[in-house]
């Protein structure tokens, strides 16, 4: 069993909506993006959200994201893991919340891509940020087979925060 360690956060002074997933998957630590599996939907309800074309290059699509005022990051920062599933995950130690709530003062939603990102950092974090609001989304990986027009429904929701 391999350990993984997730990436620094995408995120700007002007975020105010951050998207937390749980770890990265094997094809986005391997590319170092975040939701690189071809597969995953996550850039596809993105781009689908604000009705433009969907940029094939990393970078633009992060320059997309913080132009929109998301940000990016994972709950946990190291776990162990075989493959990519969020059910192989064990052992792992989230990130540290309090300090990054801190020092990025204008995050208001947190909108977890998922139930272990969710579960997990109820679990090991909580809620205990009374001036942010906090909701779980379905997930966009792969192995979530939910139809992707559901999960854009569902996702809508962070195009309207104020």
């Amino acid at each position: 069993m391999a350990m993984i360690k997730s990436f620094p956060p995408e995120i700007d002074k002007n975020s105010r909506i951050l998207i937390l997933g749980s770890i990265p998957g094997k094809e986005s630590l391997r590319k170092r993006e975040y939701y690189a599996h071809p597969r995953n939907q996550f850039w596809k309800i993105i781009y689908t959200l604000f009705e433009v074309p969907m940029d094939e290059d990393y970078n633009k699509k992060i320059k997309f994201l913080k132009g929109k005022g998301f940000a990016l990051w994972d709950v946990i920062d190291v776990c162990y893991r075989e493959g990519s599933l969020d059910s192989n995950i064990k052992e792992e130690k989230v990130n540290d919340f309090k300090s990054f709530f801190t020092e990025y003062p204008n995050i208001k939603y947190v909108f977890f891509n998922g139930i272990k990102a969710y579960e997990t950092f109820r679990k090991e974090v909580g809620f205990g940020f009374p001036e942010i609001v906090f909701k779980r989304l379905l997930s966009t990986s792969p192995a979530n087979a939910i139809k992707f027009e559901e999960k854009l429904r569902e996702w809508m929701e962070i195009k309207v925060c104020p």
